[in-house]
């Protein structure tokens, strides 16, 4: 899905909602069991509920690879179930040597045919370039992180007076562009958008740490926002995880109807002008 279809999505919509598909057995509902087929259901059904209120849906691919074979098949299964309409991220945070690299980029757009894929850009622009290969396909590059380990790295101040987050964005979004590149800033960073918008002020910003990670929607999308939209927000188990009873479709709806309403006001608050 290329910018100008992303964006038509959004506004249409009016929605930047994007749904982490991540089925845990442990925390599946009491109704289902914890097969292989079980979770598919539940990814099934989760899509069914929620596809009228997001634009995107975000499999994290540790969900399904700890599950073996059986795993992958359900990650598979599930992509092709998701409305071609809808954004697919493979939440991958892949980064390796070229050759690496250019191998796990193959396995997520030629074989799963997702849209985007998250990279960890620590190894520097020879371990990301070869996910560029891709017309119209997506990456989006680790930022500044919502994890409590973030503060270990990312808020180091280099000698320049920048922090090593901001370097970081800096430098990489001259691998891409803004048709082919994002950027993942934690929700519970809302102050530091400002400034990374100075950075990447037409960039897409993918923003997980919604819900259960504590993150708030206004502000991120008070700082966030552009005249093009601009964001993907990520909520996960608040979602999908709203309910363990027999009205978990229904209640997964209402939470994600919720946050679509709210978009709707913010869209109309932020990128008028």
């Amino acid at each position: 899905m290329n910018r100008i279809s992303l964006i038509n999505h959004i506004f249409e919509k009016k929605s930047y909602l994007c749904i982490g598909l991540d089925p845990d057995p442990s925390l599946l509902p009491v109704s289902l069991g914890k097969s292989p087929n079980d979770l598919l259901d539940f990814n099934k059904r989760m899509i069914d509920c929620t596809k009228d209120h997001c634009v995107s849906y975000k499999p994290n691919l540790a969900f399904y690879e700890s599950l073996g074979s059986s795993g992958w098949k359900i990650l598979e299964e599930t992509l092709a179930y998701i409305p071609s309409s809808h954004f697919v991220i493979a939440d991958a945070k892949r980064g390796d040597i070229g050759n690496t690299s250019g191998k796990y980029a193959s396995a997520i757009f030629d074989y799963l045919k997702a849209d985007a894929v998250t990279v960890a850009p620590y190894m520097g622009s020879d371990s990301i370039i070869p996910f560029f290969d891709y017309p119209e396909k997506w990456v989006i590059i680790l930022g500044l992180t919502s994890n409590p380990g973030s503060k270990d790295f990312q808020f180091l101040t280099l000698d320049s007076g920048e922090k090593l987050y901001q370097k970081v964005i800096r430098e990489s979004k001259n691998w891409g562009n803004d048709a082919n590149t994002m950027f993942v800033v934690g929700a519970t960073h809302p102050n530091e958008l400002t400034e990374i918008r100075k950075i990447i002020p037409d960039h897409f910003i993918l923003i997980p740490g919604v819900g259960a990670q504590g993150g708030n929607l206004k502000e991120i999308s008070a700082f966030g926002l552009t005249k093009e939209a601009g964001l993907l927000v990520n909520v996960g188990r608040s979602i999908i995880y709203a309910s363990n009873g027999n009205d978990f479709e229904e209640v997964a709806a209402k939470e994600a109807e919720k946050i679509h309403d709210e978009m709707k006001t913010y869209l109309s608050m932020y990128t008028s002008s």
